[in-house]
């Protein structure tokens, strides 16, 4: 299991190593040089060329490991050294000089990764004298020599080639795990963001329904109390009128119910859908009238259709100051208007002659109307003081 575990652990160019120095060795224990008139499976030159190929292997299988994780200069140049005189050494002993070849090209190929160019090519110039001196020193000729450089010239080339395209592939696959890694981490923030966007979009849109519910219900149900205190006042010395103020509450009661459901079920229900913004102002300041507060509207510039949130808002903030009127400022008279004379902006102003406040904060119903002209950067000003009644504009942007 401990060697099965070993094998697991030997990467691709462990192997390849393995495989080129299993095939030298073959060469090197069981080939014999006919000139040198001895055998290199003799005894002592076995066992020489075994510790000498074990310890090639060492080096080549730890060795090139450790230095790539640590790349240190002259611990680099020293292995390559080391791995040339031994590679020399082998070969001297032996006297093999066609497998010589078989144990460089793994050096030569470490030096595409742990050298520079520069290096490189002098660490190839160092194999290729290697084996033309090699060649030399057992009795060949320079012809010989040559002929055998020029050989191992051309697999060095064809090495170093196919080492370097291992190596940028290697080097493209961990660009595109590490992309992969960045791009799933920046798919999770997204999938982060989404939900938050989501949150953010359901509480936006639950403040929306809650405003809307309040400026729509509230509206309907003050007008609906003041023409039920109406009828209740005078049922006793005038029916007809009585008659008249509760039809005004009934008819009332049928609008607020269905603008209810037209929130609850699409959750965008407009009071502008049928009609323009100076139509349902008109209709909000003659509903003024008919509570008994003298209510004026004007119209200031040429009105121009506005974008249907501006529309809505605006809309809402009368509807939201002429309701606060009736119910709190105890008002006789008031004015509104609507100001379309600057090309670059409308504006809304409510006043009243009422008891005023010195409590500027206001209920849900302001907050609410502060939170929509935010929400389309516009500005909100309140004025009142106590017995100066009660001033309300909006400008928003177009």
């Amino acid at each position: 299991m401990n060697r099965l575990g070993f094998l697991h652990k030997l990467s691709g160019g462990d192997l390849a190593i393995l495989g080129c120095v299993v095939t030298a060795c073959f060469g090197l224990l069981f080939s014999s040089n006919t000139s040198a008139g001895r055998k290199t499976s003799s005894p002592s030159d076995l066992a020489i060329t075994l510790a000498g190929i074990t310890v090639y292997l060492i080096l080549n299988l730890v060795g090139t490991r450790q230095l790539g994780h640590h790349p240190i200069k002259w611990q680099i140049l020293a292995y390559f050294a080391t791995q040339l005189l031994l590679c020399l050494f082998l070969l001297i002993i032996t006297n093999f000089t066609d497998g010589i070849w078989v144990l460089l090209m793994p050096v030569a190929a470490q030096g595409v990764v742990l050298l520079s160019r520069r290096e490189l090519v002098i660490l190839c110039l160092g194999m290729i004298s290697v084996m033309i001196g090699s060649i030399l020193s057992l009795g060949g000729t320079w012809e010989a020599a040559l002929r055998g450089g020029m050989s191992f010239c051309a697999g060095l080339v064809f090495v170093t080639i196919f080492t370097q395209l291992a190596v940028n592939a290697t080097k493209a696959q961990a660009e595109v795990q590490r992309l992969a890694t960045e791009l799933e981490k920046a798919n999770q923030k997204l999938r982060q963001y989404a939900i938050q966007v989501e949150e953010l979009a359901t509480t936006k849109e639950r403040n929306r329904l809650a405003r809307e519910i309040h400026d729509s219900l509230g509206h309907y149900l003050t007008v609906i109390n003041i023409q039920l205190e109406a009828a209740r006042v005078v049922i006793g010395t005038d029916p007809s009128l009585a008659l008249e103020a509760l039809g005004k509450a009934q008819t009332l009661t049928k609008e607020g119910l269905g603008e209810v459901r037209h929130s609850v079920a699409a959750l965008r229900a407009s009071p502008l859908e049928t009609s323009s913004l100076v139509e349902a102002i008109a209709r909000l300041v003659q509903e003024s009238c008919n509570a008994g507060i003298i209510t004026e509207f004007k119209l200031e510039g040429e009105a121009t259709k506005l974008s249907s949130p501006l529309e809505l808002t605006l809309y809402r903030a009368a509807q939201e100051g002429l309701t606060n009127m009736r119910k709190h400022s105890l008002a006789s008279q008031a004015d509104l208007a609507l100001d379309y004379s600057d090309s670059s902006k409308v504006r809304l102003l409510i006043s009243d002659n009422g008891q005023g406040t010195d409590e500027m904060e206001g209920g849900f119903g302001l907050l609410g109307l502060r939170e929509r002209v935010q929400l389309l950067n516009g500005t909100t000003l309140l004025r009142s003081a106590p017995g100066q009644g009660f001033h309300l504009e909006l400008e928003l942007p177009r």
